[in-house]
């Protein structure tokens, strides 16, 4: 294939495609971050509290609904996926373009619990389109999936700060090798992960070296039994909770479809009420639960033996409820709330006899994504970027595998309700 001309022309244009579309999802992604510092810390402090109030995010919450239900009502494309059917690897045309921006605009700073990667995947695969018809560049089957898929990981790379990260999602969201992929890598992972597992005992154990890549950074910490048998555990548990939350957001994307107006107001009114709710019981602010928890994440880490026991089954009970009702009403994508659920779950099961913090947290957050996004190689990649913790990619990589496999198993719950062509509510009756 490398040497066909036109194959080289077409990899010359995905990279230059990648310079204009990186700059696009920088900005706009630094457009989002300043609109949340806006309305969820600079004009509370404003106003003189220290925190947001219990009713913050209320009317924030009021202003999303009707602006993305508008959206998907009015404009091309619905404001790109609902996020409650996963990550998709692109088929966002030009005219979709704005209703993406919009709806991402209207709902990730105003408290969505969704996360920016979907609109990121559906704004550069159409950016690039769109770069390629302005240089009037041949318009091909082949060579629309190829810009598309290059011009969503150019994107998504901005988000997580890694092309790794966006070559090896987007080659698993794209499902090259369809179902064969996912029989060769889930075997090849468990081994592996497996194969890590013994290697690293036995070498402690016989104190006997084979030679390694260690450059001679300071060792992480050795993981023991209780680390492994707990992780495992815990892949089951958080991946059957996380595969009912997903399905709880696919009954959600069922009642907005009946009535997009009134239900998708009504489904961001309730989740800005479980934000609201939490905040009265636990005297914290109710952005632990709005927002994507990429913010919250990092403060969780940073010292998770400030959060109470009681803060932390708060925040995960009425974040899942309120994560649910986004996936099914508003714009945006599933990674960083799983992150948060899964990372907080593996802190409040740290006491767990041999159990340490930083296995509990890396456990939770791969079982997590790998039951939310169902791409079990992404989320081991992502995780052990996440947590930078080496000593703990045995059990990312068994959480992962367990977590995807206990979520196929289980029963998959409604499909998301196809939207009709129009503006019209619902289906026309058959004459």
């Amino acid at each position: 294939m490398l040497r066909r001309p036109e194959y080289r022309r077409a990899l010359v244009f995905c990279g230059v495609i990648g310079i204009p579309v990186s700059l696009a999802a920088f900005w706009f992604l630094v457009l989002l971050h300043e609109l949340e510092n806006l309305l969820w810390v600079d004009w509370p402090h404003h106003l003189g509290w220290a925190d947001p109030p219990w009713w913050w995010p209320l009317p924030q919450a009021l202003v999303s609904g009707v602006l993305v239900a508008l959206v998907v009502l009015w404009f091309p494309g619905r404001g790109g996926h609902i996020p409650a059917a996963g990550l998709h690897p692109g088929g966002t045309s030009k005219a979709a373009l704005p209703g993406v921006v919009i709806a991402a605009l209207a709902s990730l700073p105003l408290g969505a619990v969704l996360g920016p990667e979907a609109p990121m995947i559906a704004l550069g695969g159409g950016l690039a389109l769109l770069f390629r018809d302005l240089v009037r560049a041949p318009a091909t089957e082949a060579g629309t999936a190829l810009l598309g898929a290059a011009g969503a990981a150019a994107a998504i790379s901005a988000i997580f700060g890694s092309p790794l990260v966006a070559a090896v999602l987007l080659m698993e969201v794209a499902g090259v090798g369809g179902t064969q992929l996912f029989a060769v890598m889930l075997p090849a992972l468990l081994a592996s992960g497996i194969g890590a597992i013994v290697f690293t005992g036995f070498g402690h154990w016989t104190g006997l070296q084979t030679g390694s890549l260690d450059i001679g950074l300071p060792a992480p910490p050795l993981l023991d039994t209780g680390d492994v048998v707990w992780s495992l555990l815990m892949a089951v548990f958080i991946g059957a909770v996380i595969h009912w939350v997903i399905v709880g957001g696919r009954l959600a994307a069922g009642f907005v479809a009946a009535h997009p107006l009134r239900n998708t107001v009504l489904c961001a009114l309730a989740a800005a009420g479980c934000a609201a709710l939490y905040a009265v019981v636990t005297g914290r602010s109710p952005s632990d639960v709005s927002l994507s928890g990429q913010a919250t994440l990092a403060q969780l880490a940073a010292d998770p033996h400030a959060w109470p026991v009681g803060s932390l089954v708060g925040v995960l009970v009425f974040k899942a409820l309120a994560y649910a009702l986004c996936l099914g009403s508003l714009r945006g994508g599933l990674v960083f709330p799983s992150l948060f659920l899964g990372g907080a779950l593996g802190v409040l099961l740290a006491p767990l006899p041999g159990l340490g913090v930083v296995p509990g947290m890396a456990a939770g957050m791969a079982a997590a994504s790998a039951a939310a996004l169902r791409l079990p190689v992404s989320c081991v990649v992502l995780v052990v970027l996440v947590v930078g913790h080496p000593g703990s990619v045995p059990v990312i990589v068994l959480a992962a595998v367990v977590s995807f496999v206990t979520t196929e198993l289980l029963p998959q719950g409604p499909g998301i309700p196809a939207f009709t062509s129009g503006r019209r509510r619902g289906p026309r009756r058959v004459s």
